[in-house]
């Protein structure tokens, strides 16, 4: 699928939207992404003031060029019909979906996001944290070919609660494997779950080293501590963009025109990682462009 801008998401880090405070430090944060919480981070009697400060937070332009997406509350909520409505008149790069369970669940949000004439460039990401949404995530996937679907964002908490297992991230390796095939069969980003204790380091690489070999694009965060480590696990190395440039130079050269496969660097070279290293290389433009 084609966005309208290619972007790192290394970090995307929640903020609880009923917290000011919160959301102002996260004007200043090196997370690629912010996403403004109006589900698990936000008690039932603030929902409607979550909602009124995520909304003035997209609009005030105080957050450079960060991605910022809205977590609404699930479908099955009181408070679900306004999240999305207003989320969406308020220009959220995307809004983030929790208890997503088949396709049909992903057809009765888009369908109203049309209804709202919301932007094209307002995309839908779903969590996928419940046990039929396991079974059904290639039926899940297809709905991103050309429609506002384009990220999976991985809930292992919630998934391990509805399992009635225990909060073992060894038991997922599986699940995880199949979400990063579904998500890159259809085109779309893929991120993983939280990683809940801020103060052990040594656990959130682990997690993010495990990601990352899983082909997952970046990290879902609950604590600003844990954004240096994200961005450095899922940015491209030195080395790995010095590769990828050498395959799209050699690609390049009137030499191979035309051709499908090609030599580098000692190495057979096919089209498919030409189309990898040009996307490893817009990673790197997209974090540069962030840090600048």
């Amino acid at each position: 699928m084609t966005q309208t801008k290619y972007r790192s998401r290394r970090s995307c880090l929640y903020m609880p939207a009923s917290n000011k405070r919160a959301l102002e430090k996260a004007k200043n944060l090196p997370a690629d992404t912010i996403i403004f919480d109006l589900e698990d981070a936000v008690a039932p009697e603030a929902k409607e003031e979550a909602r009124e400060n995520a909304c003035a937070a997209l609009r005030s332009g105080d957050y450079g060029d960060r991605e910022l997406v809205v977590r609404i509350n699930a479908m099955e909520t009181s408070w679900f019909a306004q999240d999305l409505k207003q989320a969406c008149l308020a220009g959220a790069d995307a809004i983030l979906v929790p208890k997503i369970r088949n396709a049909n669940d992903i057809i009765q949000i888009t369908d109203p996001m049309e209804d709202l004439e919301a932007s094209p460039d307002t995309k839908l990401w779903a969590m996928i944290e419940m046990p039929e949404a396991i079974l059904k995530l290639a039926e899940i996937a297809a709905l991103g070919t050309g429609k506002r679907l384009t990220t999976f964002v991985m809930g292992f908490n919630d998934l391990a609660k509805e399992m009635r297992a225990e909060q073992d991230r060894a038991i997922f390796g599986p699940v995880m494997t199949q979400a990063a095939i579904a998500a890159r069969a259809y085109g779309l980003n893929i991120l993983d779950s939280v990683y809940n204790d801020f103060n052990d380091p040594a656990g959130l690489e682990a997690e993010c080293s495990e990601a990352k070999k899983s082909g997952f694009d970046g990290k879902t965060l609950i604590h600003p501590a844990q954004i240096a480590t994200a961005n450095r696990f899922f940015a491209p190395s030195a080395d790995e963009i010095a590769a990828a440039e050498a395959i799209i130079a050699a690609f390049a050269d009137p030499v191979n025109a035309g051709k499908g496969v090609i030599v580098v660097d000692g190495k057979m070279t096919e089209l498919l990682h030409l189309k990898q290293a040009r996307q490893l290389v817009a990673t790197a433009q997209a974090i540069e462009s962030l840090a600048g």
